[in-house]
């Protein structure tokens, strides 16, 4: 133990909200999984219990790892993972598991296992676009050498994830475009393509809902529906059964397991585990999530500011806001501020693929906090002599 502290670097601060995060997410899971348990395992509550723990663990040492790893060698990886994602997300639309309609999930042959292949797209294209701002910072106003490339390759991401997934591929482009604000690009080019871009999708969803029964364009159109309106649809009785999670747990929360609305919410453990963690943690649970979240963007923005590379800090930026951003959209959907989009709780809702992906997104920003760490250790030692 002492061997594995000893080479734990980075900052400890992200450490700790991962460890606590972690924590959160034991519990949650253990208690929201209890009816699922019941239906499909024999009453067996530690079967999804230990199943998440491994998940966990695994996840853990892919962070450890990812960590160790100095982050110039993500800009080479970003390149590679990039050109695996598009023909997998091609393969996974055509050919990939369906749920509700959603072609998200591929499995590989041989060790039948299931993923998301935008999990891994998602990731890639944050990379590789903190490597393209970095690189072409000398022509970074430049439309045709700077914005068409850049933009390019989050577009093809974004248009391949849409068709099985808006929400992520929405989330995914935000983040980007945020990425492109603060990598210097010209606000102007990247708002005359955001235009264009929203004109194409509000345009294209409105013609194929009014043909019908293309994709998932119908589940887009009632979702909103729903949200604007509080239609009798599954999403609203979502909404509903949360609403009640989130009004019954008051501000010190009915305590671990003692949650009611799980035996009603659907996926109480992945997209509506925030409203689990309310109704047992209450109103202080709550803002002791909200706090992590909140923290890892504050130590996160301290990590950009110190990085001397352009790379480094492009890098820290992307995955963090990427993380953050995704965490207050499903506290969102919990909450009724947000129609319902899928979108799990980085770090505790259950999960297996995207769970790991995410623990890897942890890793290279601590990466660029270990490299930081390494160098200001450096300059002190002749300080020291």
């Amino acid at each position: 133990m002492n061997w594995l502290i000893s080479r734990t670097k980075g900052d400890l601060v992200i450490w700790g909200i991962v460890l606590c995060l972690s924590l959160f997410s034991i519990l949650a899971v253990y208690s929201s999984t209890e009816t699922m348990a019941y239906k499909l395992k024999d009453g067996n509550t530690e079967y999804y219990l230990f199943k998440h723990l491994f998940l966990m663990a695994f996840g853990l040492i892919l962070m450890y790892f990812a960590h160790t790893i100095n982050y110039k060698y993500y800009s080479r990886i970003a390149q590679i993972a990039l050109v695996i994602s598009i023909p997998l997300l091609i393969v996974t639309y055509f050919l990939g598991s369906s749920v509700n309609q959603a072609h998200r999930w591929i499995t590989l042959p041989g060790i039948n296992l299931s993923f998301q292949t935008s999990d891994l797209a998602k990731l890639a294209l944050i990379m590789y676009t903190a490597r393209m701002l970095a690189k072409k910072q000398d022509v970074i106003q430049d439309f045709w050498k700077a914005t068409v490339p850049i933009m390019g390759a989050a577009c093809i991401i974004c248009i391949l994830i849409l068709p099985a997934n808006l929400s992520t591929a929405a989330v995914l482009f935000a983040t980007n475009l945020l990425l492109m604000f603060i990598g210097r690009m010209n606000w102007k080019h990247i708002l005359s393509i955001v235009g264009i871009g929203l004109f194409t999708l509000i345009v294209s969803i409105f013609i194929l809902h009014k043909i019908g029964g293309i994709g998932r364009v119908d589940t887009w159109w009632n979702r909103i529906e729903n949200y604007t309106s509080g239609g009798e649809e599954k999403t609203f009785f979502q909404n509903q059964q949360a609403n009640i999670a989130i009004a019954t747990g008051g501000v010190l929360g009915k305590g671990p397991g003692n949650s009611i609305q799980k035996n009603f919410l659907p996926n109480p453990y992945a997209d509506f585990i925030f409203a689990i963690i309310i109704e047992e943690y209450g109103l202080a649970g709550a803002c002791v999530l909200i706090f992590l979240y909140l923290l890892l963007l504050y130590r996160s923005i301290g990590i950009v500011l110190k990085s001397p590379r352009a790379f480094g800090a492009l890098l820290a930026a992307g995955l963090s806001l990427s993380l953050v951003l995704q965490a207050f959209i499903n506290m969102g959907v919990a909450t009724h501020l947000f129609p319902v989009t899928g979108l799990t709780l980085p770090l505790v809702s259950m999960g297996g693929t995207s769970l790991w992906f995410t623990s890897i997104a942890f890793g290279i920003i601590l990466s660029v906090s270990r490299d930081i760490e390494e160098k200001e250790n450096l300059e002190a030692v002749p300080a020291l002599i």
